[in-house]
């Protein structure tokens, strides 16, 4: 039914050390191009929102078209990975982002941008959801494979707060449509880098996989969960009718998607990958970690720009450390991390530094100092995940099978999605909810860093929660004896 190792592996790590580096750094900027654009944005809201005379209701639409189509494809985009060569795939995306993009500067009018921002978020699940499966099979050994899932890994995570800082930066020195068009170049040029230094692979085959009723349901499933979690949930609150008639219809949905998997020849998912528990832990982890730190990125930026008054350029600049921080673990020594530990002791490490850092976000006060009261927590919130990402990201992809590498990278992308959007909602409704009940009583200030504080406790929470998960689901893994450890020293330098 499936193929076997050596029929998907035309990206082999026989190419050479160099190229293979190369075609690292290539899918690493395809994927910083992706994340960017999400925090990137946020920054801009306001001059998109004077420009193009949009409500406030539906300013948020900018931001939840993009979720929709990028958190409902994920998935569908990886298994498209195995199917017809995971290049494909990824060049595909990149080509469909960089001219979204350049639609996207061009609006006009609400109605453009929303739609342009949809197709973008089209073209970033494509060019996202293989990425992780060709690491892995780029990077077979694992100390190498350590250290490019670091990188691959720092890119994810901390491209964000870099998107915070060029946001500013673009908007205030020129306009809000260049975060837009500054993706034109880097696309293209990435996109030619990619089919000069990615070999390309042959995939399963449609035949061998098309599950045009899975995907159609699991792709319902997810943009109708996403859209529950962005609008009305989120406006409506949880409890709201209409909240709760999408939320019944996602459960439908992925209801029906689970027994057509279930009894299909050839599933979209075949519900054997969530036999190992690794693999289940690492994405209910990246779910519940996602939602912490998403949320936070965005509501410790109104902290900054609400109570304590900063604009656009100076929140990027403060959010900078965490980026420093994280990049300097990822790249240079998460590899060593888990090469001596396992990836489950720096999970574990790095998570609980995240939560210690929320924890002592929730004291930040009304007149908060940013060097006494911030700078703490974005260092700890970089070291976190410095340590806890790339583990994490590796532990997602220990225990696959090379023709399910394309799914496994979707399954733990969607997570981190999905999670985020959930995680936003969540905190952000009930910060604004604490804020409305004690603004009688308190000023305005004082109620709206009730409310952040709240938010920082909760996604505190969440985080302790897939501690707890790294405690008793994830199995300690096998360490690399001193033999085997001089041996990888020794492939290394030859």
């Amino acid at each position: 039914m499936y193929a076997t190792t050596d029929t998907l592996a035309t990206t082999p790590a026989a190419q050479g050390g160099r190229s293979r580096w190369l075609a690292l750094y290539t899918l690493c900027a395809g994927m910083l191009m992706i994340v960017l654009d999400v925090t990137i944005v946020n920054v801009a809201l306001p001059a998109i929102q004077d420009d193009l005379g949009f409500s406030n209701s539906s300013l948020a639409w900018v931001v939840n078209a993009y979720l929709i189509a990028f958190g409902g494809l994920l998935l569908l985009a990886g298994r498209l990975g195995d199917l017809l060569g995971r290049r494909n795939i990824f060049t595909a995306g990149l080509i469909v982002f960089t001219a979204a993009s350049v639609l996207c500067g061009l609006a006009r009018s609400e109605e453009m941008l929303i739609i342009a921002r949809f197709i973008q978020g089209v073209g970033g699940a494509l060019t996202s959801a293989v990425i992780l499966g060709m690491i892995v099979t780029l990077f077979p050994e694992p100390r190498e494979q350590a250290k490019a899932i670091g990188m691959f890994a720092f890119v994810a995570s901390a491209g964000g707060s870099i998107g915070l800082l060029a946001g500013g930066v673009l908007t205030q020195a020129i306009s809000w449509h260049w975060i837009f068009f500054v993706n034109l170049p880097i696309g293209a040029l990435t996109t030619v880098l990619a089919l000069k230094l990615i070999e390309k692979d042959k995939g399963l085959g449609l035949g061998r996989g098309t599950d045009v009723p899975g995907a159609v349901l699991i792709t319902a499933a997810l943009m109708v969960g996403v859209f529950t979690i962005v609008k009305p949930a989120a406006e409506l609150g949880w409890t709201a009718p209409r909240t709760l008639l999408l939320a019944g219809v996602t459960l439908v949905l992925l209801a029906a998607f689970i027994v057509r998997e279930a009894t299909a020849a050839n599933p979209l998912v075949p519900l054997r990958i969530f036999r190992s528990r690794t693999l289940t832990g690492a994405n209910l982890i990246q779910a519940l970690s996602s939602s912490g730190m998403f949320g936070i990125f965005f509501l410790g930026s109104l902290y900054l720009q609400r109570v304590l008054g900063y604009d656009a350029l100076e929140i990027g600049l403060a959010f900078l450390p965490t980026t420093v921080v994280m990049g300097l673990l990822s790249v240079k020594y998460s590899e060593k991390l888990v090469m001596r530990f396992g990836p489950r002791r720096p999970l574990i490490a790095g998570l609980s530094l995240i939560v210690v850092g929320l924890v002592l976000f929730t004291q930040a006060p009304v007149g908060g100092n940013y060097f006494i009261h911030v700078l703490p927590v974005l260092v700890l919130l970089g070291l976190g995940g410095g340590v806890c990402f790339p583990a994490l990201m590796g532990l997602s992809m220990a225990d696959v099978k090379p023709e399910d590498a394309g799914l496994a990278s979707g399954l733990i992308g969607t997570m981190g999605e999905v999670g985020a959007a959930l995680g936003l909602a969540i905190l952000a409704t009930l910060s604004a909810t604490r804020t409305a009940a004690v603004s009688d009583v308190k000023p305005a200030l004082n109620a709206l860093t009730d409310g952040y504080h709240l938010s920082f406790a909760v996604a505190a929470a969440l985080v302790a929660a897939s501690v707890a998960i790294a405690l008793t689901v994830m199995r300690p893994t096998k360490q690399p004896t001193a033999e085997e450890t001089e041996e990888d020293l020794l492939l290394e330098a030859a």
